[in-house]
């Protein structure tokens, strides 16, 4: 076990979260609203992690994709939280749509981060930015603190509950707790220039358009033999590599396009920024007391907490066990987002913005009554979330929203 022997406390919380994307802000507005005392430590200096560093500026589906609203809680207030300071609208909840349409938006990176700022300050959330967390504090099976890295040197910050929302089980893993590797293959998103995407502003009176996408290599690099292998993003030369890939794909984007003239020039279409993390999709989970697998989006759990709306396909709702957020053999451990306990292709419909919203509400509420009765997360029961759940009108079965298990 990667750890050091504990010593007196820098400073103390009633809940240390590590990772400050959507699931880590989720967490940390849950618990910082019901009272208790939170640190949210983040590498970066933005909060929303892909969603805004990683400019992953889609909010996906609340929807079941025919119209019906599954997702409510935070993963609805963010939603609006991201257009807050910027362009766009939420269409009406309560308008019936066909099968192909799904309810999401396209938000503003910076405007988001605006917005999530404002409710992490409202919610008294001490924010550790510019932070690196290091290595887990253990007492024993329990974890009670990280070691992080920051402008002062080593400091040590303590809880009796830590949630890991790094994406990559970076905490539960050095903690000693299982886990598991995916993979990911070559993508880069990017924001975009285009005197076009001007014009269409213009002429439409609205600033949407500029809000313009670059993707590209949606797999591998047929040039690069080496690149064959799946990329996993959990080594500083993958991570590396996987990065350089990226933007050698947008150079000779652009350098065709500039070739071609006219409308893409290269002064009327470019890169306006690159993303500032590495965009993978499945690095590590943890293997928790519960598992989501391929298929699940037809089961019922006992032990609810969340609902997830399938991004991929219209009709696939999935309910999120307990278990899923809590770790094995590593005590006072918890995890929400894209390191949470899903495989397959449970894990590429809980990865996504809402879900890790949502998982992380629920993990916000688990640490809330463990901190306050005085218990390991692993002790919480699922009933008592539920009971959270219902007073704030959360629905966190397929029943409470009008589907049925298939």
């Amino acid at each position: 076990m990667n750890s050091r022997p504990m010593k007196s406390a820098n400073q103390t919380y009633d809940l240390l979260i590590c990772g400050a994307g959507v699931a880590g802000v989720a967490a940390a507005l849950e618990a910082g609203r019901a009272g208790l005392r939170v640190g949210l430590v983040e590498k970066t200096i933005l909060p929303g992690g892909l969603a805004t560093s990683g400019l992953i500026y889609v909010y996906l589906p609340l929807c079941d994709g025919h119209g019906r609203q599954v997702q409510f809680g935070l993963a609805e207030e963010l939603l609006h939280l991201s257009l807050k300071y910027g362009p766009g609208s939420v269409p009406d909840w309560r308008q019936g749509r066909d099968g192909k349409a799904r309810y999401q938006a396209r938000f503003s990176p910076a405007s988001f981060v605006l917005a999530l700022d404002e409710a992490l300050e409202e919610a008294a959330v001490e924010p550790w930015y510019d932070t690196l967390a290091c290595l887990p504090i253990m007492d024993g099976e329990r974890i009670a603190g990280v070691e992080v890295e920051t402008k002062h040197g080593r400091e040590r910050l303590e809880a009796p509950c830590v949630l890991d929302a790094t994406g990559d089980a970076e905490l539960a893993h050095r903690a000693g707790a299982p886990c598991e590797r995916g993979t990911n293959v070559m993508a880069i998103w990017a924001l975009e220039v285009s005197l076009a995407a001007a014009r269409r502003a213009v002429e439409e009176e609205d600033g949407s358009p500029l809000l313009r996408v670059f993707t590209g290599s949606w797999g591998r690099l047929p040039e690069d033999p080496e690149a064959n292998e799946p990329w996993t993003g959990l080594d500083a030369q993958d991570v590396t590599r996987f990065v350089i890939e990226g933007r050698r794909v947008m150079r000779k984007h652009y350098a065709e396009l500039h070739a071609q003239g006219g409308e893409t020039a290269q002064q009327n279409l470019y890169p306006l920024m690159v993303p500032s993390q590495a965009q993978f999709r499945t690095t590590r989970r943890i293997v928790g007391q519960a598992t989501m697998q391929t298929g699940d989006h037809t089961r019922v759990w006992e032990e609810s907490v969340a609902l997830v709306a399938d991004w991929r396909q219209a009709g696939k709702v999935w309910e999120v066990p307990y278990g899923a957020l809590v770790a094995q053999k590593v005590r006072g451990l918890l995890t929400a987002g894209r390191c949470m306990s899903s495989s397959g292709d449970a894990w590429h419909a809980t990865r996504v913005i809402p879900a890790a919203v949502a998982t992380g509400q629920a993990a916000g509420m688990a640490a809330t009554l463990a901190v306050s009765q005085g218990c390991f997360p692993d002790e919480v029961q699922a009933e008592e979330i539920q009971r959270g759940l219902d007073a704030k009108g959360i629905p966190y079965r397929k029943s409470q929203v009008g589907l049925d298990a298939s």
